[in-house]
C-alpha cells in the first residue's frame, strides 16, 4: 500500500511539477485541497475517485482525523491513495502528520514537493524575499497555531531586520499591527497578497500605520498572504522609478 503526498504548488495550475502530473494521471484516488486548483483533477483518469476534504480556514470540511481515516481506507481498498495539497505538504501542509499516519498503518510514503506560496507568491507579486542591502533572510510562518493564538515566533521575526512572510494569517492582521506597533515598527513597510498566482489575484501595499484601514477599503480577503519588510516595498519604488525614466526620456523628446 502506499501513500503519494503531491504539493499543488500556489494556485496557478501551471506550476505544480511533472512529477506530480505524472503520479496523478496514474491515481485512483485523491484526497485534494480547497487551495488546490481543480482543473488538476482534470489529468486523473476517467474513473479515478476524487474526494474534496476542503482544508481552507473557516471552510473545513474534513477534519485532519477523518482525512487521516480516509487515507487507510482508500489504500487499503485502491492499494495507492493520492494526497493533493496546496502549495508544499511540509510548509504548513500537515503533510507530514499524514505521513506518520500512514506509516503507522503499514503504508509507504512518497512525497514530490510543491512550489511553496510562500516565496511564489510574493516573486509573482514582484517581491524578492531577499535582496542585496535590503533583506539577508526571511521567516516564514503560520498565523493560524494549533491553539489558534498567534505564533510566539512573530515576535522573535518583527524584532529582526528580516523580511516576515505570514501564511493564513489575515484574520489576526490587527494582532500584527498591534505587535509591531508596539516594536515602534509603524513606517515597516506590509504587503497583503489575495488569490496570488491566479487571475482573480489583488493587493495591497502600505505601512503598518496604515495597513488595516487599507485592506478593508480593499476588501480583502482570504486566502491571503502578508510580506512586512523592507522588501515590501520595492515593486512601488521600481514602478515610480520606470515612470520617472518614462517622464525623463518624454522631457528630453520633447526638448
Amino acid at each position: 500500500m502506499k501513500l503519494t503526498l503531491i504539493g499543488a504548488g500556489p494556485g496557478d495550475p501551471d506550476l505544480i511539477t511533472l512529477k506530480g502530473i505524472k503520479a496523478l494521471q496514474k491515481a485512483k484516488v485523491v484526497l485534494y485541497d480547497s487551495l488546490a486548483h481543480p482543473s488538476l483533477l482534470d489529468y486523473c483518469p476517467a474513473d479515478c475517485e476524487k474526494i474534496l476534504v476542503g482544508k481552507r480556514f473557516g471552510k473545513t470540511s474534513c477534519g485532519q482525523d477523518e482525512i487521516n481515516d480516509l487515507i487507510v481506507e482508500k489504500a487499503r481498498r485502491y492499494g495507492e491513495v493520492v494526497r493533493l495539497k496546496g502549495g508544499d505538504s511540509f510548509i504548513f501542509g500537515r503533510g507530514y502528520e499524514e505521513l506518520i499516519f500512514a506509516a503507522e498503518h503499514g503504508i509507504e510514503s512518497d512525497v514530490i514537493p510543491g512550489i511553496s506560496s510562500s516565496y511564489a507568491v510574493p516573486a509573482l507579486a514582484g517581491i524578492p524575499l531577499t535582496s542585496r542591502g535590503v533583506s539577508e533572510s526571511f521567516w516564514v510562518i503560520t498565523g493560524t497555531t494549533r491553539d489558534h493564538n498567534l505564533s510566539k515566533d512573530l515576535y522573535l521575526a518583527a524584532q529582526s531586520t528580516a523580511t516576515v512572510v505570514i501564511l493564513m494569517g489575515l484574520h489576526k492582521l490587527e494582532e500584527i499591527v498591534g505587535m509591531y506597533s508596539g516594536l515602534d515598527k509603524l513606517d515597516e513597510p506590509i504587503t497583503i497578497i489575495q488569490n496570488g498566482t491566479l487571475e482573480n489575484q489583488k493587493l495591497v501595499t502600505g505601512k503598518i500605520s496604515n495597513i488595516i484601514p487599507l485592506s478593508k477599503v480593499s476588501e480583502m480577503g482570504s486566502p491571503a498572504i502578508i510580506v512586512i519588510g523592507k522588501v515590501a516595498a520595492l515593486p512601488d519604488l521600481t514602478h515610480k522609478k520606470i515612470l520617472a525614466m518614462m517622464q525623463k526620456e518624454t522631457s528630453v523628446k520633447g526638448n
